[in-house]
């Protein structure tokens, strides 16, 4: 099949397989035109690498994964489960550093929270009226005399 129809069959435009091609995740066949040409079962292979993508990993951590694809053994699948523990581990670390994160803007969010709390209990000169009369050196009327 061609690119156009791998790409609709697996829901996926045509700049994606371009790229999983130039990544090394996906290979064609070239026609002598230079048309690529996809078999049946690129359309799971795509599909495969998008689930691995949803799950966060990198084109660089599907390309290490692709041996216990393409060519199954328990080295690959030993070698596949390990890289998943690692980036699983990574993801753990940025859950937490975004936890941190999340709790410092709530610190500072509860800050600015008091200090509008503040800023409504005091007086607004430019909103209420005053009580005071202007004084008379600053009418024009009083600088006419």
């Amino acid at each position: 099949m061609r690119i156009g129809e791998l790409a609709e069959r697996a829901g996926v435009s045509v700049r994606s397989l371009r790229y999983y091609e130039e990544q090394g995740l996906l290979a064609s066949v070239r026609s002598a035109s230079g048309q690529r040409h996809y078999t049946e079962a690129q359309v799971a292979r795509v599909l495969f690498i998008q689930r691995l993508y949803a799950a966060g990993l990198s084109s660089r951590t599907i390309v290490e994964l692709l041996p216990c694809v393409d060519a199954p053994s328990e080295e690959h699948a030993l070698d596949a489960l390990d890289r998943m523990a690692q980036e699983r581990a990574r993801l753990d670390a940025h859950i937490t550093e975004l936890a941190q994160t999340r709790d410092a803007l709530d610190e500072v969010m509860a800050g600015a929270r008091k200090a509008l709390a503040v800023l409504r209990e005091q007086p607004n000169p430019a909103v209420e009226p005053s009580n005071r009369e202007p004084s008379r050196e600053a009418t024009p009327a009083a600088n006419a005399h």
